[in-house]
């Protein structure tokens, strides 16, 4: 966490806005789920989905904030791409976790960051069906529902949890299977949750002591990894790299450089 806060007066103007479109668009997922929900297209592969909803969220998500911001610029997952002219760029997943979604699993998010020149300034992932919305601005700290949250003390690698993810690919998908496997004997147990920015605020909150996914898009993890960074975590891709597509690594101090070590020497960051 640094020492100050940047620009207060527009920090507290994006985390306002992207609290309210991360609320508004959590209601609408939450409540709008029809029973018939259906896919409305594939993504990387057929089994990496695309719902009426997630679409829908995005254009409520985006709408909210060009109301209220019109020169700025958007990154969304699905297909909300503008470059602003203001510096500052929203980074959006309107459903982070879709296919949990679809088989109405609880553990999705709606993830909203807000960025200038390429930094993180604000971050908010709200987790309608925990109730609990996580929010973080730079400098700021970290919090859940207004109540600050910091990482766990670290334990020894054996006995800690870690979260990681799995590709849609079956090739990616099937690698990443055989990484777990040799970490498996090495941690208490690793958990897979469906959602990367709730595992990024588990780690926040201290419900898990690290994660690790390949193949994160700036969506995935631009809230998330603010959050978590606020909460006194560690995160980085590759060592030296940032979180990327590569390899994202987002753990407490004392767990996280093992587990990266670990990481880099099985080769998780290729396919």
């Amino acid at each position: 966490m640094t020492d100050a806060r940047p620009d207060a007066a527009l920090t507290d103007e994006l985390l306002a806005l992207a609290l309210e479109a991360a609320r508004r668009a959590g209601a609408l997922l939450r409540d709008g789920r029809p029973d018939d929900l259906a896919v409305a297209a594939t993504k990387s592969s057929p089994v990496d989905v695309v719902t009426e909803m997630d679409i829908a969220a995005e254009k409520l998500i985006t709408g909210y904030l060009a109301e209220h911001r019109p020169d700025d610029g958007f990154l969304g997952e699905e297909g909300a791409s503008s470059p602003g002219g203001s510096g500052i760029r929203w980074v959006i997943d309107p459903l982070d976790g879709t296919v949990n979604y679809l088989y109405g699993l609880p553990t999705w998010s709606v993830s909203i960051a807000a960025e200038r020149d390429g930094e993180r300034l604000v971050g908010v992932v709200e987790i309608p069906m925990r109730r609990e919305t996580f929010r973080a601005v730079l400098g700021g700290g970290a919090f859940v529902n207004d109540r600050p949250v910091r990482c766990r003390p670290a334990p020894p690698l054996e006995r800690a949890l870690v979260s990681t993810g799995f590709n849609y690919v079956t090739a990616v998908r099937t690698h990443q299977a055989e990484i777990a496997a040799r970490l498996v004997p090495l941690l208490r147990d690793i958990r897979r949750g469906g959602s990367a920015a709730i595992d990024l605020c588990d780690v926040a909150a201290g419900r898990l002591d690290g994660y690790y996914e390949r193949g994160l898009h700036p969506w995935d993890l631009a809230a998330g990894d603010l959050i978590a960074r606020e909460a006194g975590a560690l995160t980085s891709g590759r060592p030296g790299t940032p979180p990327g597509w590569d390899l994202t690594v987002a753990a407490t101090p004392g767990v996280f450089e093992p587990l990266l070590a670990l990481l880099e020497e099985y080769g998780a960051w290729h396919d």
